[in-house]
């Protein structure tokens, strides 16, 4: 990381001004600053996921039912999604460094909430609050690597920023069994939230060190029509589908589901009109337009959709399927971490030499690992475990690191220095609605079919899903632009 970017404050010829601020064409990240930045990314993937391996301890301990359970999961990623982009324009406004800031002490001390949580709805209420304060801070972490970096410096800071996002999705997981076995000081599962308290207060202090301030030359105000539309689309779409099956599919769901296109429809033409009108607006279609963004779009929904659909059943079939214990349904991941990390490293390398063609060759590697994941489900249940999974997990892994990191660099590669906060928030609001929706539908169709079908085939069920998820990621990736800058 050390070698990736220059301390030295550099200053751009009055002759060729580049498009973003004075500030973005004057400032480069330092290695500390990259850290920093690249720890505020992880805080809130980690914290997704770190829940999953938690979830029976937290039923058991604040007799929460399944609908509120899914809702400590669903609520964090509802209200993460929704704000996404507003935070990415925020950032824009009044400055990247003062609203990472400002995200991280929230991100503390919501997190202090959600560890002395008294109740499960205490809890949901918490956690809510926890994604609010992740959608202030995630977005300036690409904005403030966009502004601040360039050529092969942001290639190698892209690189480590995708990198980060997919190994912390595995190593919350990880972390979670980790920190609910050993039950520091009684604890229990309020561990897996409390660890967040002292990490934000060590990523304030490094952020008031060595993270430069950036903002955009010209910020647009705030679409106020498109941000409740945006989030009346999400909300309307993201929590029937986390709340139907645990709650029986009771009226309203189906209502807001017959809400969802309409409201999608009324974003669409909303924005639409302001950019015709010469306004900002909240998702300008001129960004859609860049073939590199929108083609990555269309290919990080089914693939985010499928690895948090993955992870999600795979922490309930370990605990409450094989009866392993936290610490094991989180070691089982570590295969996938550690493939992962060294397919990232070499990434970079690769794409130099094959360009895009690195992320449908990582689409391969995953089909195979989950397919060996299914033969070892499908002939030993009994003996299903640490061992037998390894193998397709590790190939998972692998696959996975091949594509990710390269998916995220592609789709920002072209987005203009004073737009990177909106460019960055409209690419982590679909990973993160993605990611919310794989736990909804993936998880709740394993759910649903375990009473009647049993654990084994129910399993079966979803990992055939997450393959069709993979074949359609396949036929994506052939479209991406072959250079990657």
């Amino acid at each position: 990381m050390v070698s990736c970017v220059n301390e030295a404050t550099v200053r751009t010829p009055q002759s060729s001004p580049p498009a973003s601020s004075a500030a973005e064409s004057t400032t480069v990240i330092g290695p500390l600053g990259v850290f920093t930045v690249l720890l505020g990314a992880a805080l809130p993937l980690i914290d997704f996921f770190i829940v999953n391996v938690a979830l029976p301890a937290i039923g058991s301990d604040l007799a929460a039912g399944p609908a509120t359970l899914e809702l400590v999961v669903g609520g964090y990623g509802v209200a993460y999604a929704v704000l996404l982009v507003l935070g990415g324009r925020l950032g824009d406004m009044v400055g990247r460094r003062r609203l990472f800031l400002i995200g991280m002490a929230a991100f503390g001390l919501t997190s202090l909430g959600c560890g002395l949580a008294p109740t499960a709805w205490a809890l949901v209420g918490a956690r809510v609050a926890q994604g609010i304060a992740a959608a202030l801070m995630l977005p300036q972490v690409l904005a403030t690597i966009q502004a601040t970096t360039r050529g092969p410096h942001r290639a190698r800071a892209m690189s480590l920023y995708g990198a980060t996002n997919g190994l912390a999705m595995v190593a919350g997981q990880i972390l979670g069994g980790v920190l609910v076995a050993a039950d520091i000081a009684g604890s229990g599962w309020r561990s897996v939230f409390l660890v967040n308290v002292p990490v934000a207060v060590i990523g304030i202090v490094l952020a008031v060190r060595a993270v430069p301030e950036t903002r955009a030359d010209r910020p647009a105000s705030v679409d106020v029509p498109g941000t409740l539309l945006l989030a009346l689309s999400l909300m309307s779409l993201m929590l029937p589908l986390t709340e139907g099956r645990a709650t029986g599919w009771p009226l309203w769901t189906w209502v807001s589901l017959g809400v969802f296109p309409l409201a999608v429809a009324a974003f669409y033409l909303t924005e639409r009109r302001a950019d015709r009108l010469g306004h900002t607006p909240l998702v300008p279609p001129s960004l859609l337009r860049l073939t590199s963004l929108r083609r990555g779009l269309a290919m990080m929904v089914p693939f985010s959709i499928g690895f948090s659909g993955f992870m999600f059943v795979i922490a309930m079939v370990l605990q409450q399927g094989l009866g392993t214990g936290p610490v094991a349904a989180g070691l089982a991941l570590v295969p996938m971490a550690l493939a992962f990390f060294a397919a990232s490293l070499g990434g970079p390398r690769l794409v130099a030499r094959f360009g895009s063609r690195v992320v449908t060759a990582g689409g391969l590697l995953q089909a195979v690992g989950i397919t060996l994941v299914l033969l070892a489900v499908v002939r030993g249940w009994s003996d299903l475990g640490l061992t037998t999974l390894a193998p397709g997990v590790a190939v998972a892994g692998l696959g996975q690191g091949l594509q990710l990191p390269v998916l995220m660099r592609l789709m920002l590669s072209d987005v203009p220095a004073d737009r990177a906060g909106v460019g960055s928030g409209i690419m982590i609001t679909a990973q993160q609605s993605a990611l919310a929706l794989g736990v909804a539908t993936v998880g709740s169709l394993f759910l649903a079919l375990v009473p009647s079908w049993g654990m084994q085939d129910a399993l079966a069920v979803a990992l055939l899903v997450q393959l069709g998820m993979i074949a359609l990621t396949l036929l994506l990736s052939l479209r991406l632009p072959r250079i990657v800058r």
